[in-house]
């Protein structure tokens, strides 16, 4: 991103309606990633992402203990900042 453009702001009721399996969003530690097309990818499966559909799933990630290479990968796909 350029310094000039600014980051998109998501509240959380646009993020509730992304709950999908073709259209799924979570928010992490405050920033929205649109992980629709990483689900198959999962090492945990699909079903656990489908738990925290539209949800705040910071404390569920952070409680698994993600490794470094997990959180750099998660960068691709966020699309946002909750608001």
């Amino acid at each position: 991103m350029s310094s000039g453009s600014s980051v998109k702001k998501y509240t959380m009721a646009e993020v509730e309606k992304h709950n999908q399996r073709k259209n799924l969003w979570i928010v992490i530690n405050k920033g929205v990633y649109d992980i629709s097309k990483f689900q198959k990818e999962h090492p945990g499966g699909e079903e656990i992402l489908m738990d925290v559909a539209g949800k705040d799933a910071s404390e569920e990630f952070e409680d698994v203990g993600h490794s470094n290479s997990a959180r750099k990968e998660m960068l691709k796909y966020k699309i946002g900042e909750l608001a």
